[in-house]
């Protein structure tokens, strides 16, 4: 193998290149070029030569702290290339307590450009790879397998965060020539399973596999979902679609696979839920690009919803910037229950009055990884008229729905007015302000919980702990002057005295009152 040195980008980018697009900030390094197929050594099957012999390079350099949030690396693709492998190191120093040390994602855009929300995407791993390849009848996970055309190719370098003293890294590509294969044709999952008709189905719309950051394969994962009581499951890898194709056979009457991906910006992250096949959505902006409401909408054009996640946690660039006006739902409670979610759950809870679009409905997701990460740790559980894309969706964007940590927490939760009208979850009682208003939960699964019902002022009713059998039920009287929605939860016995116990299950809102 042949190799080259390329010392284009410089110790230290040439600054002048920095592009501002009204999108998040770029940096383009100088380019790297190949020769032709025809003009490689032995092209012509000379003795000594070969076709498919590859040509590589290697470019090095120093990004420096305060660097944009994507660094592009061109490279010259010539005709008659078959394969394009790309490699990444990065040095990773000690650093002081409290200080950020180096970290680069890593993708790639093909000869149709990087245009933020073109054509050109064929690829993300983030941190998650330190190599891929891309041919036309296979690619890396992650990375959407296809013809290696002739033109400007880009290498998106995505410095997460830089330590004080910059982030030295080096990149090698690798272009194999030759005859360049047959891309198969997708298959994707149907939209629609066996199902109850209009039942509560359970599932988990937050998931990782191998095709991001995560280390389970769909095959493990829809075998799990199953082993957890799921009904239906969404695909959300960050910032890649290449997923999309890999789930057909692993759906069955039983199982209802969506498709979607983790829209993973630098302030924070949304879970476009059951879109389009193949449907690819941009992350390459901030809240201060003003660009999010456009890939809102592009996501629910798509068929999709558009759903913040884990708005509080505390990871470099995952807390929530962008407002919820654009929220068909948000994800309050995400994997196992912590001090973030706690805060997510009260920060929505203040919006169920004073919404712009109307209130928004919540939801609970695992985002699992790897073991131990439990898939369906929480669950969101929906009513929806039959186990399609459309009616899981359609429960979800009404809020019929309520969130338990596993199958085996189940609750039915509604109010009646003293005329016999009836309102379940997601539901309003039309009952005049003095009307009287009977509330009552019932729960199973449950063991030494407690019940609370929640209303506009806090918390006004809470019930004894729940007996070993699990199952109890809990009955509390207003009017919808005093109390304009209640909501339920169930929750395990305080860790720290003083603090809330963790959720074992929580529902959407009963409103009170006309509208």
């Amino acid at each position: 193998m042949c190799e080259e040195h390329s010392r284009g980008a410089g110790r230290h980018p040439d600054r002048r290149a920095l592009l501002v697009t009204g999108a998040a900030a770029a940096l383009t390094l100088n380019t790297v070029t190949f020769a032709n197929a025809a003009e490689q050594p032995g092209a012509d099957g000379a003795e000594g030569g070969r076709r498919d012999r590859p040509r590589t390079k290697t470019v090095r350099g120093t990004l420096p702290t305060g660097s944009p949030d994507y660094v592009y690396l061109p490279v010259e693709v010539p005709h008659g290339v078959r394969e394009l492998h790309v490699s990444y190191t990065y040095e990773k120093p000690e650093v002081p307590a409290g200080t950020q040390g180096n970290a680069l994602d890593i993708g790639i855009f093909d000869e149709r450009g990087t245009a933020l929300g073109g054509k050109g995407f064929r690829g993300w791993s983030g941190g998650a790879r330190s190599e891929f390849f891309i041919r036309a009848d296979d690619a890396t996970p992650g990375y959407v397998p296809g013809r290696i055309r002739a033109g400007t190719w880009h290498i998106a370098l995505g410095p997460y965060t830089v330590a004080p003293d910059g982030l030295p890294y080096e990149v090698t590509i690798t272009l194999t020539y030759g005859e360049p294969g047959r891309t198969p044709k997708p298959s994707y999952p149907p939209e629609r399973a066996k199902g109850r008709g209009r039942a509560w189905y359970r599932g988990d719309c937050h998931i990782h596999s191998w095709y991001s950051d995560g280390q389970r394969t769909p095959a493990e994962i829809a075998a799990l979902a199953r082993a957890a009581g799921l009904d239906f499951i969404n695909t959300s890898e960050h910032n890649t679609q290449s997923a999309h194709a890999h789930w057909a056979e692993h759906a069955g009457d039983d199982l209802l696979i969506l498709l979607g991906e983790e829209v993973t910006t630098r302030n924070g992250h949304v879970v476009a839920l059951g879109t389009d096949p193949g449907t690819f959505v941009d992350w390459r902006y901030r809240a201060r690009d003003n660009r999010f409401g456009h890939y809102a909408r592009e996501i629910r054009r798509a068929g999709g919803l558009v759903v913040p996640a884990h708005p509080h946690a505390t990871c470099i660039g995952c807390n929530w910037k962008f407002g919820f006006g654009e929220a068909d739902a948000v994800e309050v409670w995400n994997g196992p229950y912590t001090p973030d979610d706690e805060v997510s759950l009260q920060d929505w809870d203040n919006t169920l009055q004073s919404s712009r679009r109307g209130w928004i409905p919540a939801m609970g997701n695992s985002d699992s990884h790897k073991d131990p990460d439990r898939i369906g740790g929480p669950q969101t559980v929906v009513l929806a008229e039959d186990l399609t894309r459309e009616a899981i969706q359609e429960g979800i964007r009404k809020g019929r729905s309520y969130v338990a940590e596993s199958a085996a927490v189940s609750l039915e939760f509604g109010a009646v007015g003293g005329r016999g009208q009836h309102a379940g979850i997601g539901g309003r009682l039309e009952v005049g302000p003095e009307e009287p208003v009977s509330v009552r939960l019932d729960v199973q699964g449950a063991p030494g919980c407690t019940v609370h019902f929640v209303t506009d002022q806090g918390t006004l009713f809470t019930g004894p702990a729940i007996p070993e059998s699990g199952t109890a039920s809990a009955q509390w009287s207003t009017t919808a002057s005093y109390a304009s929605y209640v909501r339920a939860e169930v929750r395990h016995a305080p860790a720290v005295e003083g603090l809330p116990g963790a959720l074992a299950a929580f529902t959407n809102p009963v409103f009170l009152g006309k509208d």
